[in-house]
């Protein structure tokens, strides 16, 4: 089995496929604009919240974000992931691993802690205005409000993991020059 997985990794092909790529770029393109909403919206008060508004639209971005996430980890359980390169430094290769087990943890949690912040607020989370969200969890004044300081202290984890994440992309391609780079680009393999 193991053999299997490490004959998988170092195959021909060192990228990712179209479908890992897409959803990849796809999650990048939604998280911009997620955290554009997240800093214009205004200040969530279940009492002045009126629908189709920027907290609707972060609401739905977020569900659509999680969706997507769960699809790249089911996409990514059962497509192997390509090595680095063959001579990875054993630590290169395990804070590649830590980072990207972060990103994921991140992507779930983030618009989890937000539905939760939602039902304590008791608004409803609509999904683009096509079905209304049920909420995870009864109104709750003493818990409304914290859950979405927490939701946005988290969201700034996410950022710098997603700056090391680009970064560390960034010392690849013009330090060690390698094709770390070009393995989630678009049309490159």
């Amino acid at each position: 089995m193991v053999e299997k997985i490490v004959e998988a990794r170092t195959a021909k092909a060192p990228g990712y496929g179209g479908v890992a790529k897409g959803l990849h770029w796809l999650i990048v393109a939604l998280l911009i604009a997620q955290f554009a909403i997240a800093w214009t919206m205004p200040d969530i008060n279940p009492r002045t919240v009126l629908p189709n508004t920027l907290i609707d639209l972060h609401f739905s971005i977020g569900i659509t974000i999680l969706a997507l996430a769960v699809l790249r980890l089911l996409w990514r359980w059962t497509h192997p992931v390509p090595l680095i390169s063959d001579n990875v430094p054993v630590w290169q290769d395990w804070t590649a691993r830590a980072t990207h087990f972060l990103l994921y943890l991140l992507l779930f949690l983030l618009p989890i802690l937000g539905w939760i912040d939602a039902g304590f607020r008791a608004l409803p989370v609509h999904f683009y205005e096509v079905a209304t969200i049920p909420p995870i969890v009864s109104a709750s004044r003493a818990l409304a409000g914290r859950t979405g300081d927490i939701h946005t202290f988290v969201s700034y984890i996410l950022l710098g993991v997603i700056g090391l994440h680009v970064l560390a992309t960034l010392y690849h391609h013009f330090w060690l020059r390698d094709r770390v780079f070009y393995r989630m680009m678009p049309g490159k393999e």
